[in-house]
């Protein structure tokens, strides 16, 4: 069964398309990459089975449940949690309250507070600080920790490396590796080839809403692969 898989799926924002006849499957703990451009329709995956985008052909299957249209909360019920771009985090909340609120979707497993404040203890030592005081890196640690808090088998990261120095894109990347050896499947949606290269092991490829190019990262040069995610 697939955690995450697309069948020739048509999505819009209205009368737009931007995905064109999608698909892809991402099975148990597996790392897998959407790579492209800026404006090629990669959150746009996102945000088809967020129930942002509308799926008008096509269909969307989260843990088994198939389906063309989905309320918000289906994907965290069906164990997919999303590590927005931009990372979201709520203002006027405490770390301690955004970690919180990734717990709301009620679903067991090994994550809690002190799990994910020992995967990052810069938020144990700050948990009682507005979330929007910290860095940059930090905000995606909390964000990233947000998810966990749901306790997902897949764990979706929408442009992770955004705005950040490359030494904090190193310390994710090790992190995404440590999260998928212990079976939380990775979905990685970049244009950093290096945190690409280090983290998936299989890729897409978008271009202009259409899926062109899919495979193992193994063997693919960086060449190719800058080719694919430089802007």
């Amino acid at each position: 069964m697939s955690l995450l898989a697309f069948r020739d799926v048509d999505a819009y924002y209205g009368r737009a398309q931007v995905l064109h006849g999608v698909t892809f499957d991402i099975r148990p703990e597996e790392r897998v990459a959407i790579l492209g451009r800026n404006g090629v329709g990669k959150t746009t995956v996102v945000n088809a089975f967020l129930g942002i985008a509308t799926i008008r052909r096509g269909e969307v299957d989260l843990a088994g449940r198939t389906a063309s249209r989905f309320q918000h909360f289906t994907a965290a019920r069906s164990g997919i949690a999303v590590v927005p771009q931009g990372r979201r985090i709520i203002p006027g909340l405490s770390i301690r309250e955004n970690l919180l609120l990734g717990a709301a979707v009620g679903r067991r497993g090994g994550w809690n507070l002190e799990r994910v404040f020992d995967l990052f203890p810069i938020l144990r030592e700050r948990a009682d600080t507005p979330g929007t005081a910290l860095s940059g890196g930090q905000q995606q640690m909390l964000a990233i920790g947000r998810a966990l808090m749901a306790n997902p088998s897949l764990l979706v990261l929408d442009e992770p490396s955004e705005g950040l120095a490359p030494v904090i894109v190193d310390e994710l990347a090790e992190i995404f590796r440590r999260l998928a050896a212990e079976g939380t499947g990775i979905l990685l949606i970049e244009q950093n080839f290096g945190l690409v290269r280090r983290v998936a092991d299989r890729y897409y490829v978008l271009s202009k809403g259409t899926v062109i190019e899919a495979g193992e990262l193994a063997g693919l040069s960086m060449e190719t692969l800058k080719r694919h995610v430089a802007v």
